[in-house]
């Protein structure tokens, strides 16, 4: 089965691939919200952008998620307190929600008709034990000005412990939000390209050049919104984060829904959301996450929410089946910002940690203001270029022993070259003493530079 916002795409946008050599100002590699959300005020600022993607418009995770809208990321501003202080969190909170005004400003301004809905959001618990948890959470987002609610009544049709609730969050449907967004963009003179794969994309002087099969496209600015870098180097990006994946079926419960949207506060994970079909309000549940790369079968999966449902409603019929994959940073913050600080002029988002619809306004705002010349003071909360992330230990060997197949251990094993092999403005991995060290090669010098090596972790060496 399809994702229910793919299959009530009843104005699907069809595109041709490039077959051309073109120049624009900015290049944005990838055709998800992110990229849309980019294109829309870059375009509208007056630049003029050529947007491609290796597959159609939005038909990856932006057409499989659940399309929720808010700044409520589980239990998430205890953390960012502890973490980073108070100043932190509050603008990690903030910068979320403005990107829901932001979002419903460009709905109404441009017109677009996409369901969009404001609905308080939970995290909620069945059990007393995380009652404390909860509280603490509701009094560490008071704490930086926010008014969250403790509750124990919701419209879930169960009882539960306790729960957060965050008035004025939002959900809609992202296909028919990024077809809104699609139309502007050309309006604005932007060039959409689809089934064009980048094969690689390479500096000379204050130009990029993005590679395709089909045609170069040249511009001042490159923004990297594929679902995952494919990049590697001098990023890193593989390194600092690992993706999961998740489920999702859409449900006619045959009963009238609640209002809201809700998601467990531990695992196992439940997500809840009502939307529209045919009509009538069907119910979307999610969950069943692992990493990716494990193995999972159907009964892990698809079968376990839907017996979840019935065990809810016992007469519902499930409508929608639909999986999506995430990318998971080893801090929880997303990366967006320059993707390195050797590549001025490049720049990417990634990481969102399933909570893509709102943080990819976060993230094409600051990029945008990056290349308008604007100073965001949310800026510094995603810097794409921090290493903390590599301090994460557990998670970090975690992530090279968990799969023989780990993508990481891939990585370093498909990288050993020599210094003579690695081309100018590009990176790798060499063996020095027999330790493994990332290097980079500057293109106007000529000659070889490992910034100071920020971080070891057992055999292998990391520079940013």
């Amino acid at each position: 089965m399809n994702s229910l916002w793919l299959s009530e795409n009843k104005n699907k946008k069809n595109f041709d691939s490039l077959n051309e050599n073109i120049s624009a100002d900015v290049c944005i590699i990838g055709a998800g919200i992110f990229g849309f959300s980019c294109g829309y005020y870059l375009s509208k600022a007056g630049f003029k952008v050529a947007i491609i993607d290796k597959s159609d418009v939005c038909t990856k995770t932006t057409g499989h998620t659940t399309a929720k809208i808010t700044s409520q990321h589980g239990l998430f501003y205890t953390y960012l307190i502890d973490t980073y202080g108070e100043q932190f969190a509050k603008d990690y909170l903030f910068a979320n929600e403005e990107a829901i005004s932001n979002i419903k400003n460009i709905i109404d301004e441009e017109n677009i008709n996409c369901d969009f809905e404001y609905q308080s959001n939970f995290v909620y618990t069945t059990n007393a034990s995380e009652v404390n948890t909860i509280k603490k959470e509701v009094d560490c987002v008071n704490a930086i000005g926010f008014p969250a609610n403790f509750v124990t009544k919701t419209g879930l049709p169960f009882d539960v412990a306790g729960a957060v609730q965050f008035k004025n969050q939002a959900q809609f449907n992202p296909i028919k939000y990024t077809n809104g967004l699609c139309d502007c963009i050309i309006k604005n003179g932007g060039n959409i390209y689809t089934n064009t794969i980048v094969y690689d994309v390479k500096k000379d002087n204050d130009f990029f050049s993005t590679l395709t099969i089909g045609g170069t496209i040249q511009s001042k600015y490159v923004i990297l919104a594929s679902h995952y870098p494919f990049i590697n180097f001098p990023g890193m990006y593989f390194f600092k984060m690992y993706q999961s994946s998740s489920y999702v079926i859409g449900v006619d419960t045959k009963k009238t829904l609640f209002n809201g949207m809700y998601i467990t506060a531990s695992e196992p994970t439940y997500s809840f959301r009502t939307a529209n079909y045919n009509d009538k309000q069907i119910l979307l549940l999610g969950g069943s996450s692992h990493k990716t790369g494990n193995p999972i079968n159907y009964e892990q999966s698809y079968l376990s929410l839907e017996n979840y449902a019935r065990q809810l409603y016992p007469n519902c019929e499930i409508l929608f089946r639909w999986d999506t994959r995430d990318c998971i940073t080893l801090d929880k913050i997303p990366y967006i910002g320059q993707f390195s600080n050797v590549m001025d002029n490049f720049y990417v988002g990634t990481g969102f940690n399933k909570w893509g619809m709102t943080s990819s306004n976060v993230a094409a705002n600051i990029v945008c203001d990056m290349i308008l010349g604007k100073q965001n003071k949310y800026a510094y909360v995603f810097d794409s270029t921090r290493v903390k992330p590599i301090k994460n230990r557990t998670e970090v060997k975690n992530m090279l022993t968990e799969s023989v197949e780990s993508i990481v251990i891939k990585k370093f094993k498909d990288s050993n070259v020599s210094f003579d092999d690695i081309p100018n403005n590009s990176g790798g991995i060499v063996d020095i003493n027999n330790q493994k060290v990332g290097i980079y090669k500057d293109t106007s010098r000529k000659y070889l530079r490992s910034k100071a090596c920020l971080y070891s972790f057992g055999m292998f060496t990391f520079m940013e």
